[in-house]
This record gives C-alpha cells, structure tokens and sequence, in this order.
C-alpha cells in the first residue's frame, strides 16, 4: 500500500496519483455495462463496493489475457497499474445498491393506426 492507502500492483516503486477528475472520468466509461457507480442493473458484475485487491488482480487477469473475456481485456490493456488502483479505490469507497433488473414489458400485437 502506498501512504495514500492505494495498493500496488506489480513492482512499482513510484505512484502516479492521478486527479480524481481522470479517475472518475475512466470510472464513467464502466457505467454502460457496470452501471452508475459500479452499480449493475444486468448480467455484468457489480464493481461498487469490491475489495480493490480484487479488482486489480482481476483487471491485470484480463490484460494478460489470463482471464477470458469478451471486451474486458481491450478495456484492461488500455490502463497502467497506477489507473487500474486507482480505479481499484474509487469502486471500493462506491456504496453497493441492490438493484433489480426492470420489469419485462408486453408489447401489443395489432397497431391501430
């Protein structure tokens, strides 16, 4: 851990802060398939509230390629270590929200037009 409280991954020796503007700039590109504040409505994992030792081992799984994946790896290879605990703290200090998935609508067969 850093004196920031970050953790580190791999060997680094420095860490690059970013300003948190960056980090939840980055944060937000997860909100499509994550959900606002790592709050998922669907299938995809809810990141909020995640251990960020978790979080990173699974993000640096996806851009080894260890860990299979759809799109997570081309998301993964495009972060350093430092965005990837940053990213790791911001999730972590998100509050979980249980969410349900909305409600399936029926759709009318004929049209009146």
């Amino acid at each position: 851990m850093t004196s920031a409280g970050l953790p580190i991954i791999g060997n680094a020796t420095e860490v690059f802060v970013y300003p948190d503007s960056h980090i939840r700039t980055l944060a937000s590109s997860c909100a499509a398939c994550h959900g606002s504040n790592g709050n998922s409505a669907g299938i995809t994992p809810t990141l909020a509230g995640l251990e960020p030792g978790y979080f990173s081992a699974q993000m640096l799984a996806f851009k080894d390629g260890s860990r299979p994946a759809t799109v997570m790896h081309h998301h993964a290879k495009g972060l350093n270590a430092d965005e990837i605990n940053q990213l790791a703290t911001y999730f972590s200090q998100q509050k979980r929200v249980a969410n349900t998935a909305p409600t399936p609508q029926k759709l009318k067969v004929g049209h009146d037009n």
